[in-house]
């Protein structure tokens, strides 16, 4: 969520989760801002500490205000992460459409919408996996149980 009072910049920066340096590329960015790099730094860390483990790159939006101190605001992994980690996937193909390197299931793919959720443009879980199963599609992998798709006529 944006923040209640108005800020004057914001930007986005997608870094390792709990792996965030001074050095380039954080330090440039953070400096064109004019905010605390050392204390961007450790509150980025702080904020994506849980996702370290896995490995995730953590999207992140900051939005600086006028007196240079800033707000935060952690997105969840992309959805190609959270994809290859429910299946084991080490990559996806290069050629989606004739390359096809893997399979999910379509509950696997609810289950990586439900994490998904708070940064989709769903209003529910069928919605979701529908979007999750267009990225898997992407990423060369087959979605055998997919099921059939129901098209609205508005």
């Amino acid at each position: 969520m944006p923040p209640k009072k108005p800020f004057a910049s914001k930007f986005a920066i997608t870094l390792p989760a709990g792996g965030a340096t001074p050095a380039p590329p954080v330090g440039p960015v953070i400096g064109q801002h004019g905010i605390n790099i050392q204390e961007f730094v450790k509150r980025f860390n702080d904020g994506t500490m849980d996702h370290k483990a896995n490995g995730y790159k953590i999207p992140c939006i900051c939005y600086v205000f006028e007196d240079k101190s800033f707000e935060l605001e952690f997105k969840q992994p992309p959805a190609s992460d959270l994809i290859k980690k429910k299946i084991n996937l080490p990559k996806g193909s290069g050629r989606p459409n004739t390359e096809k390197v893997g399979k999910i299931t379509w509950a696997q793919l609810k289950e990586v919408a439900e994490a998904k959720m708070p940064d989709l443009n769903a209003n529910d879980i069928e919605a979701a996996a529908w979007i999750m199963y267009g990225s898997a599609q992407q990423m060369g992998l087959e979605v055998p149980d997919a099921p059939a798709k129901k098209v609205k006529i508005a």
